[in-house]
């Protein structure tokens, strides 16, 4: 089986989800974020190693949750936005393995994706697509806006997408979004398609859900009960 290096940019605070700490640290049944997302990464079978890009200020207890509950990883620190950690979790994996060929780029705050996610966005990249999304259909309406909020029109949500993670990627073409990057980018596959990179998508799944904010803390703690 193909393997990949999985980068976990864990960096942030989690002032929207009423913490003040790293958003990563933030325990859904008493199980931090950042552990369950290295773990359903790992369980996957496809991934061989995971570097987490943590506050330089919570290095230590990053290090020491994890360990603690079996997660392994690498953890080293990030930067001051998620395009900056992700770089820096990049070089870190490189500068250990040099023979990485697929790098998946994965939201610690997607905690509960499965992992037949993570084995599907790994074989379409070992299948040859260089650049590969999870998606799911958009389910609501989407109007377009002006700048007083007034409704403009109407958006086909026919040939729309919301996108997950992993995102998954040939090693040589994330290092060169990496080197073509200016700014920050909430969406690594968005650096890909500015450098002309296709992107390829495969279905994504309703458990592979961001936990942003309180109300998605509460839906994730009454649908995912208290799995370890």
């Amino acid at each position: 089986m193909t393997s990949a290096v999985a980068l976990v940019p864990a960096a942030g605070r989690g002032e929207r989800l009423g913490d003040k700490g790293p958003k990563a640290l933030v325990p859904v049944h008493g199980v931090p974020l950042v552990v369950r997302a290295v773990r359903g990464l790992l369980s996957a079978g496809c991934v061989r190693r995971v570097v987490v890009a943590a506050p330089a200020t919570a290095l230590d207890t990053m290090r020491t949750v994890l360990a603690d509950a079996g997660a392994d990883a690498l953890v080293v620190p990030g930067g001051a936005d998620r395009t900056e950690s992700v770089r820096l979790a990049l070089d870190a994996a490189l500068g250990e393995s040099r023979d990485v060929e697929i790098v998946l780029v994965h939201d610690a705050a997607r905690a509960f994706t499965p992992p037949e996610l993570v084995r599907a966005v790994v074989a379409e990249v070992a299948g040859g697509s260089p650049a590969v999304v999870p998606v799911l259909p958009v389910a609501d309406t989407v109007k377009r806006v002006d700048a007083d909020g007034v409704v403009t029109g109407t958006v086909d949500r026919a040939d729309l997408r919301a996108v997950q993670t992993p995102q998954g990627f040939q090693v040589d073409v994330l290092r060169r979004c990496y080197a073509a990057a200016a700014g920050q980018a909430t969406d690594d596959a968005g650096l890909a398609e500015r450098i002309g990179v296709p992107v390829s998508t495969v279905p994504g799944h309703p458990a592979a859900m961001k936990i942003t904010t309180p109300f998605d803390l509460h839906v994730a703690e009454a649908l995912f009960g208290v799995r370890a």
